[in-house]
């Protein structure tokens, strides 16, 4: 049986690490121009071509990857009339590594099925480094017959897969997932500006809490923007978080759960988003935070 050619939309700041893994495993590979040349030159130099519509992309290939910034982009790239619904053909699969509203997947799930198109749903956890090293951690939601279709390619930018239930699962896992992170973000922030406060410095903070039961590889990414002011050591927007949380939000509405924690940890993002700072990393929220309360980190 021949090789699958991939398809993928979405060579930014993740997808760009997984694209070029892909190709390098030697996959053939196809991918959408993003607004960023370099990235888009830098796949077509490793030997991915090009395709000028996601149809076209998605009329070439058997298995396409997205890696985008929403669910609206998800679904414009699938419904639109350029897009993967009006390309692909019957057996073609679509896997979703977007942190997307699963009430939004199972919606295309139920779409594209109709047309014997396959949608799965495969989110990530980590940062663009270990997407460029190939080792992100990877939530897939899939059927078994899906998953060893997809699996191989998955494996190509992936250290760790758990596969976590039907399509659907996923997204709810990953957002369960950023729920904890960006709740540590707040939390952090707000440790940190009370303890400045108080005459505790992010320094002797830091020398506490790192080594200790509280250590984790989020803080160590958080904290060395605070303490070294490296605005790439975590290359997660607020806007990215702050709609991560809204979706979260969405998902304890539909259960009827109480999402206390959730409402405030999505108000910090908002102000944070609100007050000019959409494009700043999640660490930068230690500075909003302190700011409200009248005191500086830095």
């Amino acid at each position: 049986m021949a090789e699958p050619v991939i398809g993928f939309i979405g060579v930014g700041l993740m997808g760009h690490g997984m694209a070029k893994n892909i190709v390098e495993k030697g996959f053939a590979l196809r991918i959408v121009g993003h607004r960023n040349r370099e990235p888009v030159e830098d796949l077509v130099k490793r030997g991915a071509v090009e395709a000028d519509s996601p149809r076209a992309l998605a009329a070439a290939c058997d298995v396409v990857v997205l890696c985008v910034a929403d669910s609206a982009t998800v679904e414009s790239l699938v419904r639109g009339p350029d897009g993967i619904a009006a390309g692909g053909r019957p057996g073609l699969v679509v896997v979703d590594c977007s942190t997307a509203n699963p009430n939004s997947t199972l919606a295309l799930e139920a779409e594209l099925g109709r047309m014997g198109i396959t949608l799965c749903d495969a989110p990530l956890s980590r940062t663009p480094k270990e997407a460029w090293e190939g080792t992100l951690d990877v939530m897939v939601g899939a059927d078994d017959a899906t998953y060893e279709r997809i699996e191989p390619v998955i494996r190509c930018f992936a250290g760790r897969i758990v596969r976590v239930g039907p399509v659907g699962n996923g997204h709810k896992m990953k957002l369960l997932n950023n729920f904890i992170a960006m709740s540590y973000g707040a939390l952090y922030s707000e440790a940190l500006t009370l303890g400045q406060k108080i005459g505790i410095a992010p320094e002797v903070f830091d020398s506490v809490i790192r080594n200790g039961r509280m250590d984790c590889g989020f803080y160590q990414t958080f904290m060395k923007y605070v303490l070294e002011r490296d605005e790439n050591a975590h290359r997660f927007t607020i806007r990215n978080a702050h709609k991560d949380m809204r979706y979260v939000a969405d998902l304890a509405n539909a259960a009827g759960v109480a999402n206390f924690i959730g409402s405030a940890v999505n108000n910090y993002y908002a102000v944070a988003e609100a007050t000019g700072g959409a494009g700043k990393m999640v660490p930068m929220l230690s500075d909003v935070v302190a700011g409200l309360n009248g005191t500086k980190l830095a």
